[in-house]
């Protein structure tokens, strides 16, 4: 069973979690830039959270299909069709030989998931089915997706069972983004480390998988810009000679010759992913405890959602088990050690 890709959006891609255990080697994780999407678009299908799925910013595509499956779409709001008939987002439904699926421009987010039932196939490369744009790793060829890709799809095993959460497409918490300070924090005075959660700060249009540069208060290091280059991870806030904060994201190098002022904490680092370019953005530090412990919270209730998912047969969920849910929640690795901690089956690091 196979997928045809009729017409592509930009930076279209396949991901699954990403290449775990490599980064010591040179070898980037890739994987989503938003880890919890992509749970809840397997877990509509069927599939493991883990399972390789379709990745795109801003724009999906047109996808065909010569056998009957099951897809889901999460991510941000988006115009999504079979055919004509308009559906809802961020629940699973059939697409059937001949039919046309048009998943159109996201709304109040950047990256959109798009699950299959099986999962995508395509052959793994050093333990993982994610592209890295850069190094040409992964997915198929190692590149975006265009027009006339075929997609092999796994085996089936959900017995072609369309689910729901119950709720709405989960909105996206307001607030600031949660830091870690450091490791580099002593290249910076204390008046500059306070005026990084004071001031405010606006995504710019350089961004991309692998960094988001952010533009506001100059952060000068008093140290310099430069040390001999040591490890990074994704949600490493480094600050080159502009003095302009850059987060590194899931594509992310695994060295970098920039201090870094403070580490993006791993439960916000989706939440940051998905603001749109020109949005505003504060940073709140929290110690490493603190973090942990946001973690360990957000990762319980990504498995109370994904375990609450009811065919969609048997209606929408009670109220009291809604109130119990929160779907912004879910984490981004920090490191490269074994599952990525927002995996429904990970274990704290």
């Amino acid at each position: 069973m196979s997928v045809e890709v009729l017409s592509a959006g930009p930076m279209l891609t396949v991901q699954d979690v990403g290449r775990q255990g490599l980064r010591r080697f040179g070898v980037s994780t890739a994987g989503p830039m938003d880890g919890p999407a992509l749970a809840l678009a397997n877990a509509l299908c069927g599939n493991p959270p883990a399972a390789a799925a379709l990745e795109f910013a801003s724009l999906g595509g047109s996808f065909t299909t010569s056998r009957p499956l099951r897809f889901a779409v999460t991510g941000g709001d988006c115009d999504l069709r079979v055919d004509d008939r308009p559906l809802v987002q961020g629940e699973s439904y059939r697409l059937n030989p001949g039919e046309v699926l048009k998943v159109g421009m996201l709304g109040g987010a950047v990256w959109g998931y798009i699950g299959f039932s099986g999962g995508i196939s395509v052959p793994p490369t050093l333990g993982s089915r994610s592209t890295h744009l850069r190094s040409g790793l992964g997915g198929v060829e190692g590149r975006i997706l265009r027009a006339g890709d075929i997609l092999p799809l796994g085996p089936d095993a959900a017995q072609d069972v369309c689910l729901r959460p119950g709720i709405p497409q989960r909105p996206f918490i307001q607030g600031s983004i949660r830091i870690v300070l450091g490791p580099q924090d002593d290249y910076f005075t204390p008046d500059v480390l306070a005026l990084l959660s004071r001031s405010a700060f606006v995504v710019t249009p350089r961004r991309d998988r692998m960094a988001m540069v952010l533009d506001g208060s100059e952060i000068p290091a008093v140290r310099g810009h430069d040390i001999v280059s040591d490890a990074v991870v994704p949600g490493s806030i480094q600050v080159p000679g502009s003095r302009q904060p850059m987060v590194l994201m899931a594509e992310s190098q695994t060295t970098g010759g920039y201090p870094k002022i403070a580490t993006v904490i791993s439960a916000d680092l989706p939440r940051l992913a998905q603001l749109s370019t020109g949005a505003h953005l504060r940073f709140a530090v929290v110690s490493r405890d603190e973090g942990e412990d946001i973690w360990l919270a957000h990762a319980k209730s990504l498995r109370a959602t994904l375990a609450g998912l009811l065919p969609k047969s048997e209606g929408l969920l009670q109220s009291d088990y809604l109130l119990s849910c929160n779907l912004i929640s879910g984490v981004i690795a920090a490191d490269d050690m074994g599952t990525p901690n927002w995996a429904p089956d990970g274990s704290s690091q």
